[in-house]
């Protein structure tokens, strides 16, 4: 514990690292462009400099904290520096602002505007025009790139997989993949990660908002849309809403003001998702087969589960996602009781995912050349079309969902969190265990934002390990803990992305912020308390979905239509040693 003085005032040392956090926790934005509290220390941008009192000019971010220090924020020497610092990284970006899909939610534009910087004093660096990869779900243009390294990061160190690197010297030096390949050939999993931290318009989501309209201005079309249930705590802050702030309501009326004949809410298919993994999982515990049990939700940690990690594919559950059996339900059975080929419905999901994207265009989830989900939309494009269709979205009056996929369960809201799917699992195999009503819901014991959490709990006497894992880079290490019989568990929650859903790429950009993915989560939470049901087995349009298409939870007709399987897929990526 000790003290310094930042521009004049005395600021208390809490345990931080940096200057820099010692300047933010004093309530003082200083800018940055590289620095993120979650990721490794790079310094590339200089634009955290101070002054430190007999050191002179420092960079904030790699200057740890001594008691005493005297410390200046906003010197004419530091404001200098600054502008010259955001010059420099201006010249060597393609400064297309107008058509950039991240113009108005870019930093460097962000900062651009808070110096005032209007003029260059140095010419654009580059004579040549590189070219843009559109190969995959996200669209990479290396002439937006300020090399501030946070996708290397992000990639390398959260999630585990390192897709990128930088390549050259001087001025020639960029951030690109290996061999500088499409970004379809690498080994992405597609969790958008990187472009959800990219502080510019270097790495975004391939915008499909088009496709959505024509859908959607098509009358020869039925347009079924559903929504993840992360979206409904999230979608509000592009509306200058809080986060957190479930607006479930308003986005169905908004839905259906866009032009959409059906609205749903995924939290039915995730109750759905409940009675059959749940199932899966007691049979697997009975039979002390292919245990542990991971959970399938999430397209990125299957597909990086394919390509690094082949020998536990028959751990995973062979449930469908939530968004695929919604499609599947629609497509198979609901198309019929409206009178229509499934080809005449089309199934929009509006997920907080990137990776829904690809799991939508999976083979697997293709029926005689009919996709069950024919598109994805991220909350950032439903966000775009509700402006450009010139919506007020705060004074939209709240709407209930359609039927028959119309009640759903608290169980099923807290699917967008991490931990989620693990707690509402709990709710159902608690009472086929024990044979007694569960009163009290809440297993905080799997709530947290801790990487990875492990709970060992005894259900009279029957003995049970739940771990629950957010970032594939902990996802990695959990299973080379597996592999190596370090560690034992019956059942594994993977969510690809921090904090889970809540925190997926497709988000709202502020995403990348610890603070605001934990009032999401606590938004869900807040729903579930408030929601009249708690446990997926008391959804009754569930239970009727079972009678009338399904037969019961494990039947054969619930097989064909809500699980698959997964294949090995090839990697880039060294396999360790057997």
């Amino acid at each position: 514990m000790g003290w310094l003085l930042v521009n004049g005032e005395s600021v208390a040392l809490d345990g931080e690292k940096s200057l820099l956090e010692v300047v933010q926790n004093a309530g003082i934005d200083l800018p940055t462009l590289c620095y993120h509290p979650e990721l490794s220390l790079h310094g590339a941008c200089r634009l955290c400099m101070v002054e430190v009192a007999g050191r002179g000019v420092v960079a904030a971010c790699h200057t740890p904290p001594e008691s005493g220090m005297v410390v200046k924020t906003n010197t004419a020497v530091l404001r200098r520096l600054r502008r010259m610092a955001l010059e420099l990284l201006l010249s060597r970006h393609d400064r297309e602002c107008t058509s950039c899909s991240r113009s108005g939610h870019c930093s460097l534009q962000d900062l651009s505007n808070r110096f005032g910087i209007s003029d260059l004093r140095f010419k654009h660096e580059r004579t040549d025009h590189l070219p843009i990869d559109t190969s995959s779900i996200l669209v990479r243009d290396p002439n937006k790139c300020i090399l501030c390294g946070e996708c290397v990061r992000m990639c390398g160190e959260v999630q585990g997989i390192g897709v990128y690197g930088f390549a050259h010297r001087g001025a020639k030096m960029q951030v690109t993949t290996a061999f500088n390949q499409d970004l379809a050939h690498t080994d992405c999993v597609h969790c958008g990660q990187c472009a959800a931290i990219c502080p510019t318009g270097a790495l975004v989501i391939k915008p499909q908002m088009q496709e959505a309209w024509k859908a959607l201005n098509d009358e020869n079309k039925t347009v079924v849309v559903q929504v993840a249930p992360a979206v409904r705590v999230s979608l509000g802050e592009e509306f200058g809403m809080t986060p957190g702030e479930s607006t479930m309501g308003q986005l169905i009326s908004a839905l259906r003001t866009l032009g959409a004949d059906k609205v749903f809410d995924t939290a039915f298919t995730a109750d759905l998702t409940v009675l059959e993994e749940t199932e899966e999982f007691l049979e697997r515990v009975q039979s002390g087969e292919k245990l542990p049990q991971f959970t399938s939700c999430c397209p990125a940690w299957v597909k990086f589960a394919e390509q690094f990690y082949p020998e536990f594919l028959p751990h995973l559950s062979t449930c469908r996602s939530p968004q695929q059996m919604m499609g599947s339900l629609i497509k198979k059975f609901y198309a019929k009781e409206l009178g229509k080929k499934p080809e005449d419905l089309y199934m929009i999901s509006v997920m907080p995912c990137t990776a829904k994207k690809f799991e939508a265009s999976r083979e697997e989830f293709t029926t005689e050349g009919v996709p069950d989900v024919d598109l994805v939309l991220t909350t950032q494009e439903l966000a775009r079309m509700i402006k450009e269709a010139g919506i007020d979205y705060v004074s939209l009056p709240d709407m209930p969902p359609d039927h028959p996929f119309g009640h759903v369960t608290g169980a099923g809201v807290i699917f967008g969190v991490t931990g989620g799917v693990s707690e509402a699992v709990l709710r159902l195999g608690y009472e086929r265990i024990t044979e007694t009503e569960l009163e009290n819901v809440a297993f905080t014991e799997v709530r947290g934002y801790n990487g990875m959490r492990k709970w060992e709990l005894d259900l009279q006497g029957q003995g049970l390990t739940l771990g629950v894992v957010h970032g594939l880079a902990n996802a990695k290490a959990v299973l080379d803990d597996l592999k190596a019989g370090k560690v034992h568990f019956d059942l594994i929650e993977v969510m690809a992305c921090p904090g889970g859903c809540i925190g997926g790429a497709g988000q709202p950009i502020t995403n990348v912020n610890r603070k605001v993915r934990q009032e999401r989560g606590a938004g869900l939470y807040h729903d579930d308390v408030v929601t009249p049901l708690h446990k997926s087995q008391q959804n009754p349009d569930v239970l009727t979905i079972y009678e009338k298409w399904l037969t019961e939870p494990g039947s054969e007709t619930a097989h064909e239509v809500l699980h698959t399987s997964y294949r090995e897929r090839g990697s880039l990526w060294p396999r360790p040693k057997a």
